[in-house]
């Protein structure tokens, strides 16, 4: 893309369009949680929070980010999609406190026909009614043009006429939607730049859907056709096949569109990890700027090369999002991938000892199992023919759980030669055996760090004896985030054992690097 660099705003609109993923419904509190992250600390120009009229739970959901965002003096930078329906969507907006309608409209003969059968005479007086009746009243009045790219393609007098007749009402924004996610790059130049060019001094914004998995390159030709703003969800969530990614289009409009946006690119990783967790929708590992191994290295030549230079190394960053580079243990490794890992640990080998931790870890790679770097100081243990020292041993761990019963459990461990007992309950095994453990850890004066994630494999096929490779996400402070997150695994035919297992692991891990 050519040009000077230019400003674009960005509308997030994961709270409203995300929302239509299939089972993802946020709280009120949720809702208010991401919005407050999404504006002061990922710092998006606006954000779409909710449809109007679904229901008196949504209605007090908004009142309840209106009343923050009127502390906060950011009433304006909140939007809310509203329909052409005998101006209820206008006084559900009104009562609720919010001050931006965008309205829906028909951007499409074909739906505006099918759908609405009216003419679309009858449709311009029908919303220029709404967008009279909503400016009265104080909102200010941005517009969609609902299949817009169908209309485009298919009725493009129609659109022409539409958009002609709305810049007269003197709406604020003009929202060219994607809907059904069918346009190509090539198509999305055209139809924005068309409309751009006839009105040049009106606001035209890109709402993109990711059908055909061209969201982000539509949106990147929507900017250099002209529009003025895009239309960006967190992980892409959205009905179907999703909305355009945040985190994607964001790092190639910097990248490659000599485009500036108020994001700030450090916010944008604990952004992702906010929705995931209240949406419930897992991330793909490989997903980009935000997938778990994106900033991993696999291949042993890699490694190497970034030893030699920074010769893998792209402009994608990962200290742009507040991430580092990390180097796979498994098959591909090489020399260089467990020199990187070791230094990391802060650990040095002889060459005979290094050699011998690449064929283990190749080994296990070809065995098909996870190798992390907290797997190191074992392996190298059991390569070098000593025992891993242990501080803590658990000599006996009793879980009850069932339906109708409180889970419990009782926990026996060693710990630097002397013995601990305790009891306790939770909402689940593992939690009731962490309920116990922690009480324990609590006497020995030992904290216990913050479980960042929990994930249970079981292979494909695998019968009800098959191996459980649990795997648990830790940071060693519970309260500043900033620190550096490790990981350990269990394996046993017991999904809760291995949970067990994996915590012993983790515990033994923070004890030596305390003692050491």
């Amino acid at each position: 893309m050519k040009g000077s660099e230019r400003k674009i705003q960005v509308l997030d609109v994961t709270l409203r369009d995300g929302e239509q993923t299939r089972g993802v419904s946020f709280s009120a509190s949720e809702k208010l949680n991401i919005a407050k992250f999404l504006l002061q600390n990922l710092k998006v120009d606006r954000v779409e929070i909710a449809s109007a009229r679904v229901s008196q739970g949504e209605l007090e959901s908004v009142r309840k980010i209106m009343e923050w965002a009127g502390t906060e003096g950011v009433q304006n930078r909140i939007e809310i999609l509203g329909f052409v329906d005998a101006n209820r969507s206008v006084d559900w907006i009104l009562a609720s406190g919010a001050k931006t309608l965008n309205l829906l409209t028909k951007g499409s003969l074909k739906h505006l026909e099918g759908q609405l059968k009216k003419t679309p005479s009858e449709h311009f007086k029908d919303v220029s009614d709404t967008i009279e009746y909503a400016k009265k009243n104080g909102l200010e009045v941005n517009i969609y043009l609902e299949d817009w790219s169908n209309g485009f393609r298919h009725s493009p007098q129609y659109v022409i006429d539409f958009v002609d007749h709305l810049v007269k009402t003197g709406v604020s924004k003009i929202f060219l939607p994607d809907t059904l996610g069918v346009l190509s790059p090539e198509e999305t130049y055209e139809g924005v730049e068309t409309l751009v060019s006839r009105h040049p001094n009106s606001h035209f914004e890109f709402h993109g859907h990711n059908d055909y998995d061209l969201s982000v390159a539509n949106t990147l030709f929507a900017v250099k056709a002209g529009a003025k703003g895009i239309h960006v969800s967190v992980n892409g969530l959205g009905e179907r096949a999703g909305n355009t990614p945040m985190e994607a289009v964001i790092t190639a409009l910097h990248d490659k569109g000599l485009i500036k946006t108020g994001i700030d690119e450090k916010e944008i990783t604990e952004a992702s990890r906010l929705v995931e967790v209240f949406s419930g929708k897992r991330i793909s590992s490989n997903r980009p700027v935000v997938g778990e191994d994106v900033f991993t290295q696999t291949a042993g030549v890699h490694a190497d090369g970034d030893k030699k230079g920074n010769l893998y190394a792209n402009p994608i960053l990962p200290e742009r999002f507040g991430r580092k580079r990390s180097y796979a243990l498994g098959k591909l490794a090489g020399k260089a991938s467990i020199s990187e890992n070791l230094k990391l640990l802060g650990m040095v080998l002889s060459p005979e000892v290094e050699k011998k931790v690449l064929e283990k870890v190749i080994e296990l790679g070809d065995q098909n199992k996870t190798v992390t770097p907290e797997d190191l100081p074992f392996i190298i243990a059991d390569v070098s023919g000593t025992s891993a020292e242990s501080a803590l041993k658990i000599t006996g761990c009793k879980i009850h759980s069932g339906l109708g019963t409180k889970p419990s459990a009782s926990v026996e461990l060693e710990l630097k030669g002397k013995k601990y007992s305790e009891t306790g309950e939770g909402d689940g095994g593992y939690d009731a055996f962490m309920t116990a453990l922690t009480q324990i850890l609590s006497k020995a004066g030992v904290q216990m760090p913050r479980l960042v994630d929990y994930e249970v494999r079981i292979p494909p096929g695998g019968k009800t004896d098959a191996l459980v490779e649990t795997m648990i996400t830790w940071n060693k402070s519970p309260e500043n985030h900033e620190e550096e997150n490790f990981k350990t695994i269990g394996v046993h035919c017991d999904q809760t054992i291995a949970a067990v297992l994996a915590t012993e692991k983790m515990l033994n891990l923070l004890l030596s690097s305390w003692h050491s």
